[in-house]
């Protein structure tokens, strides 16, 4: 089941564009399960990042990672109370509103044989083609055939 975790930060004044620079370089790729982390500037010097996971689990995984990527920005942030520099929440979709968000799939598309014009003209061994290739019946004059043929 689709799972979020959402986390709160207060960045000290005059870091806020090094807090943005800092989750801008962050290898995001490297949280197995992640479909999509956004950074939200909430306020003059608030921001919240909200991630998409394939499954609770994965964010659970994800936890030594994400906090070595916090250790990394201690220096910028500001404490929160007693919470510390951060006020982070986590849990499993249980109501999903709106239109489906749209997959990005492969398809594959089948491959279609070139049209061979000259298969489509010659008669098939066995096969009559068409009239203009076809020998006249025998007691005509043949007119007609010689004629389509010029």
């Amino acid at each position: 089941m689709t799972a979020f975790n959402v986390v709160r930060f207060r960045v000290k004044p005059g870091r806020e564009q090094d807090f943005i620079d800092a989750h801008r370089t962050a290898n995001a790729d490297g949280f197995a399960g992640a479909r999509r982390l956004v950074l939200i500037r909430t306020g003059d010097s608030t921001f919240c990042i909200v991630g998409e996971w394939d499954s609770f689990d994965n964010i659970v995984a994800a936890r030594p990672k994400m906090i070595g990527l916090l250790d990394g920005l201690r220096e910028m942030l500001e404490e929160l109370g007693a919470m510390g520099v951060t006020d982070p929440v986590s849990g499993e979709a249980v109501l999903e509103m709106g239109p489906p968000a749209k997959k990005a799939r492969r398809v594959s598309i089948p491959k279609r044989k070139p049209a061979n014009k000259a298969r489509a003209i010659s008669p098939r061994p066995g096969k009559p083609g068409p009239p203009a290739l076809r020998s006249p019946p025998s007691g005509e004059g043949g007119t007609m055939y010689r004629s389509c043929l010029r």
